[in-house]
């Protein structure tokens, strides 16, 4: 196949990531991997990728973010190969598509409406305008739309705040810590009665309550639980480091010197500058 100068064209942009995706997909002289591949296979790198791009923000590892961004771009121009090889639309389609939503829900900033508004009245607007596009796409129900395989941490966030924009919503947090102490009580009761069914459901409960409560506080669950994840991680680290200079490991240590490490790490990186 005669190359196309686009592959080779450092300044080509867009069109020679295209270009390069089409050459990968073709059946005769592409990457046999590549042309195996369907949109069911290739989703699950698209969410790895997202959270890619949200890792390295959280690290502010912005010459790393620049490649992740890449990587995330490069998922949405292999779907829209495969739709585009499917008959069911083209990149192009894509970015017109996102462009004239843009557009739509932005009246404030490309249309005739005024721009002096608060961020509470323009998200306000937002929601009115996304509304009255579930109601084309004949969606009448509050929940719908939210899609089902979203992580469920943030399914669960989309879910009560499509439910409490219809008025399905607790005034306040402290209603929402008395919800929390009340699933917590049925979750021992599941556990007391050996019932791993139950345990599952009420875990689940309190989970969700729990992204409530994180809703009502203005924190936003997933962010807020891998800042855990990184601080246990620092801290775990932290403890085998510990335990290795003493000629240790987890394995050989009790919990309680263990413990003891835990409790001296965290104090370091609570007096720490």
């Amino acid at each position: 196949m005669p190359e196309n100068p686009l592959i080779n064209d450092p300044d080509a942009g867009i069109e020679r990531l295209l270009e390069i995706m089409r050459r990968l997909r073709d059946p005769e002289t592409g990457c046999p991997w590549d042309v195996e591949q369907d949109f069911a296979t290739i989703a699950p790198y698209t969410i790895e990728e997202a959270y890619e791009v949200a890792d390295a923000i959280e690290r502010e590892a912005w010459d790393e973010l620049k490649g992740e961004l890449g990587d995330l771009l490069f998922q949405s121009v292999f779907h829209a190969q495969l739709a585009q090889e499917a008959g069911h639309f083209t990149f192009q389609d894509v970015v017109r598509t996102m462009s004239d939503k843009m557009v739509s829900r932005h009246p404030h900033v490309f249309g005739d409406q005024s721009n002096a508004k608060f961020a509470d009245q323009q998200t306000a607007d937002w929601e009115a305008i996304k509304a009255a596009e579930r109601a084309g796409k004949q969606q009448k129900g509050a929940l719908d739309g939210v899609a089902p395989n979203l992580p469920a941490l943030l399914r669960a966030l989309k879910l009560q705040k499509r439910a409490a924009r219809v008025g399905f919503d607790w005034p306040d947090a402290s209603d929402v810590l008395a919800k929390i102490t009340e699933e917590a009580a049925e979750l021992v009761e599941a556990r007391d009665n050996l019932d791993a069914d139950a345990m599952e459901d009420e875990f689940g409960d309190l989970l969700f309550v729990m992204v409530n409560l994180g809703r009502h506080l203005g924190v936003e669950p997933e962010t807020a639980l891998r800042r855990t994840n990184a601080k246990f991680t620092r801290r775990f680290e932290a403890v085998e480091a510990e335990l290795t200079n003493r000629g240790k490991t987890p394995q050989t240590s009790t919990l309680e010197e263990m413990d003891a490490l835990w409790d001296l790490a965290k104090a370091r990186e609570k007096s720490a500058p």
